[in-house]
C-alpha cells in the first residue's frame, strides 16, 4: 500500500440507497435485509449499549470517582496574577477577563483568591471573593463589586424535635 492510495474510492457524497428496485439492483426483494431475523422486521431497533445480550462493557469496566453535572465551574484567578495583567485604575470583570488567557473556558461563576501580591487599585467585579483577597485589594486602594447570586445552601446539622404522637 502506498500513501496515494490512502484517499482512493472515497466519495464526498455518497449516493443514497435506492431500495426495492428489482433484483438487479442488489437491494430489491428484502432490501438489504436479510431474510428473517429481527432486524429484518420493520420498527425494529437495540439499545445503542446492547452486545448480543452479553453483559455490556459499560457494565464490565469499574466505575471510579464522581461527576456531578449539576456542579458549577468555578473559574479561580489569583490577585497576583491580576497585578500582572491588568494595569493600575483598571477595572477587572468577565468581559476583560475574556480577552486574557484566563477566561478563554466556560464558567459559570468567577472567584478571587488572596494568593500573591497587590499593589495596584483595581475595581475587581466577581461572583465571589476569598477573605484574603478582600483585604489584599482594600489595602491597594481598589474597590469590590460583587455580584448578586445564589448563595450555597448550608443544611443545618441540627435534628429537628420530632413530634410525640
Amino acid at each position: 500500500m502506498n500513501l496515494n492510495d490512502v484517499n482512493e474510492g472515497i466519495q464526498k457524497h455518497r449516493r443514497k440507497k435506492r431500495l426495492g428496485r428489482g433484483t438487479g439492483s442488489g437491494l430489491g426483494k428484502t432490501c438489504g435485509r436479510g431474510h428473517n431475523g429481527q432486524r429484518s422486521r420493520a420498527g425494529s431497533s437495540f439499545h445503542p449499549m446492547f452486545q448480543g445480550g452479553a453483559m455490556p462493557m459499560f457494565r464490565r469496566i469499574p466505575k471510579r470517582g464522581f461527576n456531578n453535572k449539576f456542579a458549577l465551574t468555578v473559574l479561580a484567578v489569583n490577585v497576583g496574577q491580576l497585578e500582572d495583567l491588568f494595569e493600575a485604575g483598571g477595572e477587572v470583570n468577565r468581559e476583560s477577563l475574556s480577552n486574557t488567557s484566563f477566561g478563554k473556558s466556560r464558567y459559570d461563576i468567577l472567584k478571587i483568591l488572596g494568593d500573591g501580591e497587590l499593589t495596584k487599585s483595581l475595581t475587581i467585579t466577581a461572583d465571589r471573593f476569598s477573605k484574603s483577597a478582600r483585604e489584599k485589594i482594600e489595602k491597594a486602594g481598589g474597590t469590590i463589586v460583587q455580584l448578586p447570586g445564589k448563595k450555597p445552601v448550608v443544611k443545618n446539622k441540627q435534628k429537628s424535635a420530632s413530634t410525640a404522637g
